[in-house]
């Protein structure tokens, strides 16, 4: 595949690149989010393994395409687990992501998130207030929903992202995505996500298969991936969230080349 641009086709390339590769995404996740994360994966073309056991995951790595680390659910057994396979992802030379769900609301959370971040991830995706809070700035979480906007976590995430030397994803209205100098814009989805359990973390597996697939540029893959999802979720006439979570697995299975080119909403900022 050629170089990635940031563009509808580029968007469409690395969706088609991902289905034919079919990616195994260790997901070491929560247990709000197992299921919608899992059939999200095998929606757009990649197998999951809900994995997270510590006396495996870092056998399973070895078999493994890439790895997700979202920190939903916690114990110690747990966040041994989660540093166990982002230790043997590194050490494989596999892409590993963070979802830093809910920093800054306890000590222990945070200070679990801080012990992975110092691991470098190879992309960091949350909301404002976790990117905030990440950072250690005064992010403030209301349980794991943002209380900020993504533009006022915007700086704090290129200094992380310059300090990490990772891709930093702030979810929001409009996503950013940053390298610490290029920042990318995806403007699709809709504001009934937010209704939806589990779909932020459920589009930051979609970004692990992506990147795993464009090795090159994680930034151009982070951002067509929340690209695609937002998309998938811009569905008329639904009821609700419970409708809209059926048509956005739907459409991730079924969309075609026209109907992604011409919604995708990428530009650079």
């Amino acid at each position: 595949m050629d170089a990635l641009q940031l563009t509808g086709e580029s968007a469409w390339a690395l969706w088609q690149k991902v289905r034919s590769e079919a990616p195994l995404i260790q997901c070491i996740t929560n247990f709000v989010s197992m299921d919608f994360m899992a059939n999200t994966l095998l929606a757009a073309g990649a197998s999951p393994a809900m994995a997270h056991c510590r006396d495996e995951v870092q056998d399973f790595q070895k078999i493994a395409s890439a790895l997700l680390v979202n920190v939903g659910t916690l114990s110690p057994e747990w966040t041994d687990g989660m540093r166990l396979a982002a230790e043997a992802a590194i050490a494989l030379g596999k892409p590993w992501v963070l979802d830093p769900v809910g920093a800054g609301a306890t000590p222990f959370r945070t200070q679990t998130i801080v012990s992975l971040v110092n691991l470098r991830p190879t992309v960091i995706r949350g909301n404002a207030s976790e990117i905030m809070a990440v950072a250690g700035a005064a992010g403030k979480t209301k349980g794991v929903d943002s209380t900020a906007e993504p533009s006022h976590a915007l700086e704090y995430a290129k200094q992380l992202a310059k300090d990490l030397g990772c891709i930093v994803a702030i979810s929001g209205a409009t996503d950013l995505v940053t390298d610490g100098e290029r920042v990318a814009k995806v403007s699709n989805g809709v504001p009934l996500l937010t209704k939806i359990t589990a779909a932020g973390c459920s589009v930051t597996a979609l970004i692990t298969a992506f990147v795993c697939c464009a090795p090159s540029d994680p930034l151009l893959a982070t951002a067509h991936a929340l690209a695609v999802f937002g998309v998938a979720a811009e569905v008329e006439n639904v009821r609700g969230p419970a409708s809209l979570r059926v048509e956005l697995l739907d459409n991730l299975y079924s969309m075609d080349k026209a109907t992604l080119t011409s919604n995708v909403n990428l530009q650079w900022d």
